[in-house]
């Protein structure tokens, strides 16, 4: 059998990815099983992590598995030792390899070397597992995600990228409102053409059934933050902004949030905001993909 991997989210077809969703929502009241049962499973982050290392953890745990944290300094990644000899040994011990890391490379890397399963817990390039409960979230709250049109308000980033590919296979129109030179694009050029462009952000909330922005500034971008504070001024979502829109439109963010930069102080607790049941599905969301990635 062929191993599978989540390292983006084109990895995944419309089909597997609706029955990655099915699985998360119908499994939230009895997630337990054992396939992970005397199975350990290897996680190893660059940055650092709340919900994603958590979520792994816990959803590891409740598939009967443990997991074995790798602190980045120990491992040495790329200085220590290359990753073709790390990818080799880790095959050996372990059942699952899930990695958080600057460069996407170095998770197609390990994948090239590796014959256990490579789970992109977030990269510069692309962010899958988050995609996953954010579609998971949408389903629950509108039943669907044909024709939901969804705006990205913001950096065209690792999030963005993998969400308006998550859109293109569910048939869910994306639209991407950022200033030009932060623009969001995708090298498949099918999906990249899908994006509507809208760079008047009121105007793309307007059209929008879900409104959903992320940090101005990434992990690794810090020296730029002041550069991108003014660049992102008029692209704040405010209390306003939610008012106006539809009134079954709401707001998602994948946390964390940077209260008086991307959004307005307090706009998380606004009638309109799932951010923390997201937040939540970040669990059930990675648990039915570990299922479907490990069966």
């Amino acid at each position: 059998m062929s191993i599978k991997h989540l390292l983006s989210i084109n990895d995944l077809n419309g089909s597997e990815i609706s029955s990655i969703i099915t699985r998360a929502i119908s499994s939230k009241p009895m997630p337990l099983n054992n396939l992970l049962e005397n199975q350990t499973v290897g996680i190893w982050f660059e940055k650092p992590s709340l919900r994603t290392r958590l979520s792994f953890e816990i959803g590891v745990k409740q598939l009967g598995g443990t997991t074995v944290y790798l602190d980045k300094d120990n491992i040495g990644v790329g200085s220590r030792e290359p990753i073709r000899d790390i990818a080799n040994v880790i095959s050996r011990y372990i059942y699952a390899f899930i990695a958080r890391t600057f460069a996407h490379s170095t998770l197609t890397e390990f994948a090239k070397y590796s014959t256990i399963p490579i789970i992109n817990a977030l990269s510069d390039e692309e962010h899958p597992c988050q995609t996953l409960a954010d579609l998971v979230t949408i389903q629950e709250k509108f039943g669907t995600l044909k024709d939901i049109t969804i705006a990205y308000i913001g950096d065209g980033n690792n999030v963005a990228r993998s969400l308006a590919c998550g859109a293109y296979h569910m048939g869910m129109p994306f639209i991407s409102s950022s200033p030009l030179e932060y623009k969001l694009t995708i090298s498949d050029e099918m999906i990249n053409k899908s994006i509507i462009h809208e760079i008047n952000p009121q105007k793309a909330m307007l059209a929008a059934d879900v409104i959903y922005t992320d940090a101005w500034t990434s992990m690794g971008q810090e020296e730029e933050s002041e550069i991108r504070k003014n660049a992102f001024q008029k692209y704040q979502i405010s209390e306003k902004d939610l008012d106006s829109a539809k009134d079954t439109t709401i707001l998602m963010h994948p946390l964390p949030a940077h209260h008086g930069e991307e959004i307005s102080q307090d706009l998380l607790y606004h009638k309109k905001s799932v951010v923390f049941d997201q937040a939540e599905n970040r669990l059930h969301a990675q648990r039915a993909a570990m299922e479907y990635l490990f069966k």
